[in-house]
């Protein structure tokens, strides 16, 4: 599932609602189509929320469909470890996408775009 940015989504200043944090399935993500790309959001499983755009900074592969493990994800291309906090690679790897600030209320998730 998808969540379009242009579909019903409220704002709040220079914060968007995306979703509740229930429809981000646990250990997983879902994409939200903005005009400047699609960023993944992901939901660990001690339920925090994290944003990153969906590209991995090695070589593009959509972030969104690798596996959450802890605070990081894992390229689905490559296996590189992410971290979810920050986007920076985990060393070795080296690089970074870009995160967006994340906040949850009344259990939905707002992202500052």
């Amino acid at each position: 599932m998808n969540v379009n940015a242009s579909a019903g989504v409220a704002t709040t200043s220079k914060w968007r609602s995306v979703c509740a944090v229930t429809d981000i399935p646990r250990l997983g993500a879902r994409v939200l189509r903005t005009d400047d790309g699609d960023v993944a959001v992901f939901r660990a499983e001690d339920d925090t929320v994290f944003a990153l755009a969906d590209k991995c900074p090695h070589k593009g592969g959509p972030l969104s469909q690798g596996i959450v493990h802890g605070h990081k994800v894992a390229c689905p291309l490559h296996n590189w470890s992410i971290g979810l906090e920050d986007g920076c690679a985990i060393a070795p790897d080296e690089g970074c996408t870009r995160s967006y600030p994340v906040r949850i209320e009344a259990g939905v998730v707002y992202l500052q775009l």
